[in-house]
C-alpha cells in the first residue's frame, strides 16, 4: 500500500529548493534568514530539505525578507498543491458524504480516458444505487459521519450519466473476489452483477475480471486506483486518498494497469464469471452483510 510520502515528499523537496535559491539570491545564510524571521535556527534547514511544510505566513515572511514579495502567490499555490496531494477522509467528509461526492464532478466531466482497477469493491461509476447505499451507509457508521447517504447516492448516480454521453472511454479491471464480496446483501448483489453485464456491453466500456486462478507471477493484486487521462491517479487508502501527479509515478501506475489488464478476462469469459457470481447469491442464504 502506498504512503503519502512519495509524491508529497518530492513536491516538498522541490519547494524547498526554490526557497533555498531565493535565499541565496538575496545573499542570506540560513542562520541570518532565521534570525530576521525570529525562527528557531533549524527551521530554515528543515524547510529547504523538505522536512517541514512551510505555512502560508512562512512563505510571506521568507519572500519579504529576501526582497521578492511578487513570488508569494505562486509559492503559496505550491504549498496548497502539496497539501492537496493527500487528503484525509475525516477532512473531506466532515460535513457528510454529499460534498465529498460533488467535489470530483469537474474532474470526471473533463476526463476523457478513465482507467480503474479494484481489488476491494465495484468502482463507483459502475455501482448501482443499492450497492452505493450499502457502501456509503457502512462508511457513515464506521467513521461516525453526518448521515446524508441518500443525497450522496443521488450525486453518484447523477455522475454515472457520463457513461452514456460525451467523449469518455472507460477501462475497468476488477479482481474476481470483488464480485463475491457480499457488501450489499444477496438481492442487491444480483442486481449489481446484472448491471455490470449491461455496462460491459457498452461500446465505450472495457470491463475485465481477473479470475481467482490467474497466473500472478507477472503482477500481484495491488491497491485500488483510478487513472484520469495521463494526468492524475487517485489511490484509495484506509485513512484517505492520495493524488498522484509525478510523471514517474504516473508511469508506474500506467504500467501496472497494463499488466493487470493483460491477465483479465473480457467479453463472454467475463460475463461467465459474472453469471457464476450471480449463482452464488441465488443459492442458499446470503442475506445481509457488510463488506469484509
Amino acid at each position: 500500500m502506498p504512503t503519502p510520502s512519495s509524491s508529497t515528499q518530492q513536491a516538498l523537496e522541490a519547494l524547498g529548493l526554490r526557497l533555498r535559491e531565493i535565499r541565496l539570491g538575496a545573499g542570506l545564510t540560513g542562520r541570518s534568514l532565521g534570525a530576521r524571521a525570529v525562527w528557531l535556527p533549524s527551521k530554515v534547514s528543515k524547510i529547504e530539505h523538505g522536512k517541514q511544510t512551510p505555512s502560508y505566513d512562512d512563505i510571506r515572511v521568507w519572500c519579504r525578507i529576501c526582497g521578492v514579495p511578487e513570488q508569494i502567490p505562486e509559492l503559496i499555490a505550491s504549498v496548497r498543491a502539496v497539501e492537496g496531494m493527500f487528503i484525509e477522509w475525516r477532512r473531506m467528509e466532515r460535513t457528510g458524504l454529499k460534498l465529498a461526492q460533488e467535489s470530483v464532478r469537474a474532474l470526471y466531466e473533463s476526463t476523457r480516458n478513465f482507467r480503474a482497477y479494484s481489488a476491494w469493491n465495484i468502482p463507483g461509476l459502475f455501482q448501482t444505487a443499492a450497492y452505493t447505499k450499502a457502501v456509503l451507509s457502512t462508511l457513515v457508521e464506521r467513521r461516525g459521519l453526518v448521515d446524508d447517504t441518500e443525497e450522496a447516492v443521488a450525486v453518484r448516480m447523477e455522475r454515472k450519466a457520463i457513461l452514456h454521453r460525451g467523449n469518455h472511454r472507460f477501462a475497468v479491471v476488477v479482481e474476481e473476489s470483488v464480485l463475491r464480496n457480499n457488501i450489499a446483501g444477496a438481492d442487491a448483489m444480483v442486481e449489481q452483477m446484472e448491471h455490470l453485464l449491461e455496462l460491459s456491453a457498452l461500446p465505450r466500456v472495457s470491463f475485465g475480471v481477473i479470475p481467482l486462478d490467474a497466473d500472478r507471477r507477472v503482477v500481484w493484486p495491488v491497491e485500488s486506483f483510478w487513472m484520469f487521462d495521463d494526468d492524475r491517479v487517485q489511490v484509495e487508502l484506509v485513512s484517505g486518498w492520495l493524488n498522484i501527479t509525478q510523471a514517474h509515478e504516473l508511469s508506474s501506475y500506467s504500467q501496472a494497469f497494463a499488466s493487470l489488464h493483460a491477465i483479465a478476462l473480457y467479453g463472454s469469459q467475463a460475463r461467465g464469471l459474472l453469471l457464476s457470481a450471480i449463482g452464488t447469491y441465488t443459492q442458499g442464504d446470503h442475506s445481509g452483510g457488510e463488506g469484509r
